[in-house]
């Protein structure tokens, strides 16, 4: 124990000299432009203009090149998939050699051109996949070992095509966030709204149910044909979406009907939607694979469902702005994001009562566990860094700056690496492995 304290001493040291970098990487970045909501970029109308309804998020044109790291490559926008290459067959997945909340983080690439993530997802048999919303319409597929890019799919489609009816000629998408099937085989991508005929109003972050926002789609990508297969209809401005354990069935949170969709799997159809409450976002499900929690960003709510019997109920208040959600491996305990808060607070899902807490720096946004369920990396929006918590006492181990308006993070256990998306148009990669801090 007195050496891991010693090691956490080291790393907060690090931490604090990195904190006085934080502003100098913000403003490394081609200024952003202000955009709308509590959650998304403003949505570009038909004329491609965009529109700003709120000052909550922001967004940047491009990002920076820094000194001393490989710079990656995206594709541009537009592109059809790059290659052809199929999912690698690479090294299984295995615990890391030195447990995650004794490791340092090191950044070890850069990765830039042409996309503007909102978030990166890994397979967890080596792709990682970044969706890069409507101001690069694109998503981007990665090799987890070389991290060079495999794929850039256009988010352009032609909805009759994949047996979708009402909708001729090609419409455009918008991604924004995905979930991987255990196997790697497949991602479910949410398209924030769509652009086309007869899609309805186009969506946008201050919505309400009776806005009359059309509703819009997830595309699945194939990772051995490195395309899109297939297109299946759910509510209006899905955001995250999660598979629950049984992988039989998938649940989207649609932004602005204040719903969850429930799609089976097997039909690829809607069978179900479970009313929540304003601006609903992460989602976990328990190992049942019936129980799931639902963060109700707007509505300052973290909702419990039954998802066989569709009903919903307020599990807790929260703070201003619940945002994100990772469940341990044995479902035990529930970390949520509480983006107004600042705060990461650890939940005991038996007791459903909040055992511990800590502020994790600037408006936390995405979260995501390490493979050994010993770390809780979190990015701080308005920071912009990505910090390091212990899941077992919820100090804060490390924390690094990054780009401005970091929003997404994946952990890939192949490499034991940490991917951060920065919206402004840059993808940070860290490995996770030192023993050390190469610095001190």
């Amino acid at each position: 124990m007195q050496v891991r304290r010693e090691a956490q001493f080291v790393r907060r040291r690090r931490a604090v000299a990195a904190g006085a970098t934080l502003a100098i990487a913000a403003g490394s970045l081609t200024a952003c432009m202000a955009l709308g909501g509590d959650d998304e970029p403003a949505a570009p109308t038909a004329s491609g203009a965009t529109t700003a309804p709120g000052d909550d998020d922001a967004a940047a044109e491009s990002g920076s090149v820094q000194d001393g790291f490989t710079q990656g490559t995206g594709g541009s926008e537009g592109d059809a998939a790059a290659t052809t290459t199929q999912a690698p067959d690479g090294p299984v997945a295995a615990p890391p050699a030195i447990p995650s909340d004794e490791s340092f983080m090191e950044r070890v690439d850069y990765i830039t051109g042409g996309i503007t993530p909102k978030s990166v997802v890994a397979s967890n048999t080596g792709l990682v996949i970044a969706n890069n919303m409507m101001y690069s319409h694109t998503s981007t597929v990665y090799d987890a070992e070389s991290r060079e890019l495999v794929a850039t799919l256009s988010d352009t489609i032609v909805p009759e095509e994949f047996g979708v009816e009402g909708h001729p000629g090609t419409a455009q998408g918008s991604p924004v966030e995905a979930a991987w099937t255990d196997d790697g085989k497949f991602a479910y991508v949410s398209q924030y709204t769509m652009y086309g005929q007869n899609f309805g109003v186009e969506g946008f972050d201050n919505c309400t149910p009776a806005s009359g926002v059309g509703p819009s789609f997830l595309y699945r990508f194939n990772a051995e044909l490195m395309e899109w297969d297939q297109v299946i209809k759910v509510g209006a401005v899905p955001k995250y979406v999660d598979i629950t354990p049984d992988q039989q069935t998938i649940l989207v949170s649609n932004w602005c009907d204040s719903t969850i969709s429930v799609v089976d799997r097997e039909s690829a159809q809607e069978v179900k939607t479970i009313p929540i409450a304003a601006a609903p976002r992460g989602i976990e499900v328990l190992p049942d694979n019936r129980t799931a929690y639902v963060a109700a960003m707007y509505a300052d709510k973290l909702f419990k469902v039954d998802l066989e019997t569709g009903e919903s109920e307020v599990m807790m208040e929260t703070g201003r702005k619940p945002r994100h959600l990772n469940l341990s491996a044995d479902g035990k305990f529930l970390f949520m994001a509480v983006s107004g808060n600042d705060t990461i607070y650890k939940i005991d899902t038996e007791t459903e009562e909040i055992v511990d807490q800590v502020v994790s720096g600037r408006e936390p946004r995405s979260m995501i566990l390490s493979s050994d369920g010993t770390a809780l990396y979190v990015v701080n929006y308005y920071e912009p860094s990505v910090a390091k918590i212990s899941t077992d006492d919820m100090e804060v181990l490390q924390k690094e700056p990054t780009d401005a308006n970091p929003i997404g993070i994946t952990y890939e256990p192949i490499t034991h690496s940490v991917w951060v998306a920065c919206y402004g148009g840059s993808i940070y990669v860290f490995d996770d492995t030192l023993a050390t801090d190469p610095d001190v």
